[in-house]
């Protein structure tokens, strides 16, 4: 005899148990006992087996040429839902999620599709190249949606090709991903071009916890970093990808992190012009000692002339010691006749973990006005050990609310976190990465 168990109930179906003798437990009604000469096993060529049992039916065509970002025709709903986005399958979310902020509504990252090889790139660095342009960033912006199946190909190649491993099956940080993507493989010119003389793709936090801040920005977390590691950025760049002060799932600085929809990059970029922070010409004179005491973050230390004697006149500042700054003499001639500029990022993407599991917000556009959705590229499951993943975009109306000064003066009086909406706890307690970008920069870069 051989015993069956099913899936679903069956009519003649037991526990288990065969002539009053229980052989196993299972479900009731789920298990029948058969001659075994009636059994037969079907054969199933594998790669069919691997398709239907791991990522579905769904097609993912290869799309050649040049597909610009997904665009919005109607509202957001219309290219929402499940089956949308890039399908997870086997630990990939920390892609899935990376690659969905930086290629599915923004083309700040395009570069990476389409520079030319040269004498230094690796034989393979073509072939990679397309696989990432024609298997997941062209279908994902005209068909929204990847199966994994073509994710997997890239991730293999990575696994070949760059120092780090697991990338095909193991839990891996977006860093590790884009290290192994952007640096090692297709060599992309750095995004950050830093005063101390390197280079970087992406900015890490590095800060003292405040314990007064109950909920910190990004915008103060970044120039605390900055005025603490003493470097500034040597022109704007055409994105700035951010790492939270956190350190994987096991360790968050604070609980709940704000990120700033328009970040200000004026007072960390290298011979900018800048604002006196008590009269708003121009200023000419940095004092580092003056931080905090005469305004909030790094706006508080640059001064003009005549207000910096003023500040100084205190007997608490006389010891202090003023650099110049530089002033580009372009603008020192148009200072009388125009405004000091201030120089923004907007945000297009919040990358999220919670326990293990990657996630991210999105911009869908560029402006103010853009909205937002949620991208979770294992949304839901089909089947169990042989089923596979489904992705899915869910709009995100309130998420500007989250991140605006009322949405602060709410969060700062919150006592408990798990009050929290489901999409604002995620976005607000377990935010990882921030994607911003320029959109003046990125139009010639």
């Amino acid at each position: 005899m051989a015993a069956i168990e099913l899936n679903d109930e069956h009519g003649l179906g037991t526990d288990g148990t065969h002539d009053g003798k229980e052989f196993f437990k299972c479900v009731p009604h789920n298990t029948i006992f058969t001659d075994i000469k009636e059994c037969y096993t079907i054969p199933v060529n594998e790669q069919e087996k691997e398709t239907t049992d791991n990522y579905g039916n769904i097609e993912s065509s290869v799309i050649v040429g040049t597909v610009g970002p997904m665009c919005i025709k109607g509202s957001l709903e219309s290219i929402c839902g499940k089956y949308r986005g890039i399908q997870g399958h086997h630990n990939s979310c920390y892609l899935d999620a990376t690659l969905f902020s930086m290629f599915a509504f923004t083309s700040v990252f395009d570069n990476l599709l389409f520079r030319p090889s040269n004498e230094n790139d690796c034989p393979e660095y073509e072939e990679v190249q397309k696989v990432l342009r024609e298997e997941i960033v062209n279908p994902l912006r005209k068909n929204r949606f990847v199966s994994a199946d073509r994710v997997m190909k890239l991730r293999t190649l990575l696994e070949n090709l760059s120092s780090i491993s697991g990338l095909t099956s193991e839990e891996k940080d977006p860093e590790e991903f884009l290290t192994s993507l952007v640096a090692q493989i297709l060599k992309a010119e750095p995004f950050l071009k830093l005063s101390s003389g390197l280079d970087a793709y992406h900015y890490q936090l590095f800060v003292e916890k405040d314990n007064h801040l109950n909920l910190p920005t990004v915008q103060q977390l970044l120039e605390q970093s900055f005025f603490t590691s003493n470097i500034l950025l040597k022109e704007v760049p055409s994105c700035l990808i951010i790492l939270m002060p956190r350190f994987g799932k096991s360790f968050k600085m604070y609980s709940k992190i704000q990120p700033t929809l328009l970040l200000d990059v004026t007072d960390i970029i290298e011979d900018s012009p800048r604002q006196c922070t008590k009269c708003g010409r121009l200023a000419n004179l940095e004092c580092k000692e003056c931080y905090g005491q005469c305004g909030i973050g790094l706006e508080s230390i640059a001064f003009c002339s005549p207000c910096l004697e003023q500040m100084h006149r205190n007997d608490r500042r006389t010891s202090h010691q003023p650099k110049k700054l530089t002033v580009p003499l372009e603008f020192s001639i148009l200072q009388e006749h125009c405004p000091v500029p201030r120089l923004y990022l907007e945000l297009t993407a919040v990358v999220c973990i919670e326990t293990s599991h990657y996630v991210s917000f999105v911009k869908c556009g560029s402006g103010s006005e853009a909205p937002w959705c949620f991208f979770d590229s294992m949304a839901d499951r089909k089947g169990e050990q042989n089923g596979y993943n489904i992705p899915e975009m869910v709009p995100c109306p309130d998420f500007p609310y989250w991140l605006s000064e009322e949405g602060a003066s709410y969060l700062t009086n919150l006592t408990d976190d798990r009050h929290l909406p489901e999409h604002a706890k995620r976005l607000l307690c377990d935010a990882y990465m921030c994607m911003y970008q320029s959109p003046d920069v990125m139009m010639y870069k």
